[in-house]
């Protein structure tokens, strides 16, 4: 817990802005740390050594190495859930929507490839309330791109089971770190229409059939 004394309402903002400052400096070297040796294969002396704080300096921030995983995934999900929300505000097609929300996710995960590697292998990591938190999140992260899905889906008149459809395009989407070479596959606009041409079609071609 963060110590607290009398202060002004101008002192307490410039010590509540150097807090962030220095907190965001230590979830960006952790995740760097959770992505190159992994959340078992790290400790808090890495991640002390990386940062160049001490142990009772980075304890004074968080409490344990399971509290830092759980900001990283948090900050994570409500990033890109506010980039999907501020992008949907410019489509009204229930096409466009489905293709916009795909794009945001390209683009924030592309930009983030260490977070997103950091989110997928350590997903099931987080147990009790923490672990209850990030899947409440992950929840409505997946409920809002079904409810874009099924929109379309009733827009078009279309037959196809909502849930594998839904599923299939997280897995087309999550992965791409593990593959994906900009010289080869283009920009996060170009990759988002290509999936986006990809998932679409398949839908389109099993209600036809």
């Amino acid at each position: 817990m963060r110590p607290s004394s009398p202060a002004t309402d101008s002192t307490v903002a410039s010590s509540d802005s150097r807090y962030d400052r220095q907190l965001a400096k230590i979830v960006e070297h952790a995740t760097t740390i959770f992505y190159e040796k992994g959340y078992e294969g790290a400790s808090i002396r890495d991640l002390s050594r990386a940062s160049g704080m001490s142990l009772a300096g980075l304890y004074y921030y968080f409490e344990s190495k399971e509290k830092l995983l759980h900001v990283i995934q948090r900050h994570l999900f409500l990033s890109v859930m506010d980039l999907v929300r501020e992008r949907l505000l410019e489509e009204n097609d229930p096409e466009q929507r489905v293709r916009a929300f795909i794009l945001a996710h390209l683009e924030y995960f592309l930009a983030n490839p260490k977070s997103m590697k950091v989110l997928s292998h350590e997903d099931d990591v987080l147990k009790e309330e923490l672990g209850a938190d990030i899947a409440g999140l992950k929840r409505q992260y997946y409920h809002c791109c079904s409810d874009l899905v099924d929109a379309l889906k009733t827009a078009k008149g279309l037959q196809f089971n909502s849930r594998v459809a839904v599923l299939s395009l997280f897995g087309m989407m999550n992965w791409i770190y593990t593959w994906y070479n900009p010289h080869v596959d283009g920009d996060a606009k170009v990759l988002a229409r290509e999936i986006g041409d990809v998932f679409l079609g398949g839908i389109y071609a099993s209600s036809a059939g």
